[in-house]
């Protein structure tokens, strides 16, 4: 019996250790389904179980999330002690304060829209009196050069006029009237250009808008078209006034002014130069993929979001001031180094190059540049990249509220690719190869990521191509192809975001630095709409 015993304890420990083994395989296939990679990097999950954690061993902190009153010393007290309650609560509150900044924001937009409105009533006014004065210049004018004829008032609709009678009359006297009232309509265009240009102005304001560049240059080209379209009116009732102009005449000059201005509108909306034969061949989506796209197998990309006429047409230009803060650079992952790089050394590290780029900014090209050099990848001395987009979002969302000015945002990275090192020449030097990055919160099935929405997905990638298109044309070879990726890595923040990898760990410092002077030119390039693009 006891020999039967002692088999029986060897099965229970092989059917023990089957099942461990069983549990192991079965947790290693579910950590590697893609449902569940998304999960973990979304970070949600982490978030949840931390919550779950904190409610159930916190003392308190159910009570602080949900806004009850609780001593102010036991939430101190929490706050050193227990680093990951202080995230979770600062997480809620953080919820409540970005509602509050887009209800802020919305109220702003409308009243932007309200002034600009007011903007446009008055101009509207000051051109109807500019008509008026023009009007009774025209009639005093025909007085003058011929006191004996009869002015005729110009005729409502459907009455009849006897103006070929009077013409018929005194054929001198015509000619008088047209070359006073061609000489008013010229005061009154003059008159209708500082009309326009109240427009311009108040265009310009629109620059302080989120989309920045482009609302400024809307504004303006909506200048241009009031001084034509607007010039045309009153052009129409100076010719009536002065009784030698026909009624179609004003109306074909407004329709070719309102075709003018509707050319300007197009040119302003893209400054983009490309040549016929390049355009040619990126209208063509499976050559524009594989020569300027790498799609991450956990995405897909149709022709839709890659289309080149949209991504080529955006206006990513900035009304640059140096007066106030209009760029960011910061680092999510900002303890990044490179092949001979000094342990402990900043200067050393990525974020020694995001400030090489961020004086090569300031210095050559005049931005005002911010950047942050906080540190969202390191917990407790050790590195955890877990969350650490979450922690830069944050960050960066708190330096946008600070600095609502900022409208270019770069998030500067060291790529890790497993042997390989990315250099070219450029001036005869060796600098490190770029690489733009650009999440599409897009799925393998080509569904949207509904937990990461990006509304500037496109603008992202416009700003992305169209850095590439200018690097092809300016610095061959400098950059690697852009990588999409089905994340958002909070490319959400504003249009003109951007995720560059410069370099991998096998490049020198010396490499990165290098790197950073044509990056600096490249950026200008596009962002001051300089950029001109060829084959």
């Amino acid at each position: 019996m006891k020999g039967t015993s002692r088999l029986q304890k060897i099965l229970y420990l092989i059917i023990l250790a089957l099942g461990f083994y069983i549990l192991y395989k079965a947790g290693r296939i579910l950590l590697e389904s893609q449902a569940v990679q998304q999960a973990l990097d979304s970070g949600e999950l982490q978030r949840n179980l931390e919550d779950a954690a904190m409610r159930g061993y916190a003392p308190g902190y159910t009570a602080t999330v949900e806004g009850r009153d609780m001593p102010d010393w036991l939430a101190g007290w929490m706050r050193q002690v227990v680093p990951v309650y202080s995230y979770l609560a600062e997480r809620q509150t953080g919820e409540t304060d970005q509602t509050a900044r887009e209800e802020a924001r919305a109220g702003e937009e409308t009243e932007e829209t309200g002034q600009t409105a007011r903007g446009e009533a008055r101009a509207g006014e000051e051109t109807e009196e500019t008509g008026q004065t023009a009007r009774g210049e025209a009639r005093a004018g025909e007085e003058n050069e011929n006191p004996n004829r009869v002015v005729h008032e110009e005729p409502r609709a459907g009455e009849q006029t006897t103006r070929e009678e009077a013409r018929i009359e005194d054929q001198n006297a015509i000619h008088t009237e047209k070359n006073s009232a061609e000489t008013s309509i010229d005061e009154t265009e003059k008159a209708g250009g500082d009309s326009g240009e109240t427009e311009k102005a108040g265009g310009d304001s629109g620059e302080k808008g989120e989309t920045g560049g482009a609302s400024g240059v809307m504004g303006e080209t909506g200048g241009a078209s009031g001084e034509k379209g607007e010039t045309g009116g009153v052009s129409g009732e100076m010719g009536e006034a002065g009784g030698e102009r026909t009624e179609e005449k004003p109306e074909e000059n407004s329709g070719e002014a309102q075709e003018d201005a509707g050319e300007e509108l197009q040119q302003a909306a893209s400054r983009t130069v490309v040549s016929e034969e390049l355009l040619a061949q990126l209208e063509d989506f499976d050559y524009l993929l594989a020569n300027y796209f790498t799609v991450d197998e956990g995405t897909m990309a149709d022709a839709q979001l890659l289309d080149a006429d949209v991504l080529l047409q955006k206006d990513l230009r900035l009304a640059q001031d140096s007066s106030v803060p209009q760029i960011l650079i910061y680092h999510t992952h900002s303890q990044e180094t490179f092949a001979d790089s000094e342990e402990g050394k900043t200067v050393d590290s990525i974020v020694g190059m995001g400030e090489v780029l961020a004086e090569e900014l300031r210095n050559t090209y005049g931005y005002n540049v911010i950047h942050d050099t906080g540190v969202y990848d390191l917990v407790d001395g050790v590195i955890d990249r877990s969350a650490a987009y979450d922690y830069a979002r944050e960050a960066v969302e708190q330096i946008l509220q600070e600095y609502p000015t900022i409208e270019v945002i770069i998030d500067l990275h060291r790529d890790g690719v497993d042997g390989e090192k990315f250099v070219t020449e450029i001036d005869g030097k060796p600098v490190s190869r770029i690489m733009f990055f650009n999440g599409i919160s897009r799925d393998s099935a080509d569904q949207p990521l509904s937990w990461l929405q990006n509304p500037y997905t496109q603008d992202n990638l416009a700003f992305s191509l169209q850095l590439q298109l200018a690097a092809e044309a300016r610095y061959p070879g400098f950059t690697r192809n852009i990588y999409l990726k089905a994340e958002r890595f909070n490319l959400h923040l504003r249009p003109r975001s951007l995720l560059i990898e410069a370099g991998t760990q096998l490049n020198t410092v010396a490499e990165e630095r290098g790197a950073m002077t044509p990056l600096a030119a490249l950026l200008h390039q596009v962002l001051g709409g300089e950029a001109e693009y060829s084959q």
